[in-house]
C-alpha cells in the first residue's frame, strides 16, 4: 500500500481547507492509499516562504510517503517555474504527484507526458517574453531611445581637490554622490598621469 501525503492550501482565512480535504481523502481512499499526514498553508500561493509546504517537500526528502495529492496544482506552487521545479525534485527522488482537479498523475505515462508538455510551453512562454523585450529594446534604439543607465558625469578635478583638501575617500563619495571604489579609480588615475608626465 502507497503512502500518501495530502497537501491543501488556502489564500485567506476566509476560506476553508476542509472542501479540498473531503476530496483528497476521497481520492486515497479510492486508490488504496495509506494518508500518513495532512499539510495545510494558510497563505497567498505567491509567498516564496510556506511553512506546510516547506516541512512537506523536507519529509518528501526523508522518504516519509510516496505520493502527494493536492487538490489542483495551483495550490502546491505559485508560479508555472515553481511548479516544474517542485515536480522535478519530486521526480527525482521518487515521490510521484497527484492533482485532483487537473487529474495529473506523474505516476503513469500520460501523466508524465503532461508534466514534459507543461515544461515545454513554459520554455517557449519565457523566450516569446525574451523576445518581446529585445525586440522592444531594437525598436527604442532606432527611436534614439537611451537603453540603460545615463554615463557617470564626474568631475575629476573637484575629486582631486577634495582629496588635497585633507578629506577621506568616504566624505568624497558622500560630496559626489557616487561609490569610494569610483573615487578610488579617479584618485589612480589621476595619479598615474602625473607620474607618467614626470617621467
Amino acid at each position: 500500500m502507497k503512502r500518501a501525503a495530502l497537501y491543501l492550501r488556502v489564500s485567506t482565512v476566509d476560506q476553508h481547507p476542509e472542501t479540498q480535504l473531503h476530496d483528497l481523502r476521497q481520492m486515497a481512499a479510492q486508490r488504496g492509499y495509506a494518508i500518513v499526514n495532512e499539510y495545510t498553508d494558510r497563505i497567498s500561493g505567491t509567498k516564496v516562504k510556506r511553512p506546510g509546504l516547506d516541512q512537506m517537500m523536507a519529509d518528501a526528502r526523508r522518504g516519509c510517503f510516496d505520493v502527494i495529492i493536492v487538490w489542483a496544482s495551483d495550490r502546491i506552487a505559485r508560479s508555472v517555474k515553481h511548479f516544474l521545479e517542485v515536480l522535478d525534485e519530486l521526480n527525482r527522488i521518487n515521490v510521484e504527484f497527484v492533482s485532483f482537479r487537473e487529474q495529473i498523475d506523474t505516476g503513469g505515462p500520460l501523466g508524465r507526458a503532461i508534466v514534459v508538455i507543461i515544461g515545454a510551453i513554459a520554455e517557449l512562454e519565457r523566450n516569446l517574453i525574451v523576445e518581446r523585450v529585445r525586440a522592444g529594446m531594437r525598436r527604442a534604439r532606432l527611436d534614439g531611445t537611451r537603453i540603460g543607465r545615463a554615463p557617470l558625469v564626474l568631475d575629476s578635478l573637484a575629486i582631486q581637490q577634495d582629496r588635497q583638501r585633507g578629506q577621506s575617500i568616504r566624505q568624497i563619495a558622500k560630496g559626489h554622490r557616487i561609490s569610494t571604489a569610483t573615487v578610488q579609480r579617479v584618485l589612480r588615475k589621476h595619479a598615474s598621469t602625473s607620474q607618467e608626465h614626470a617621467a
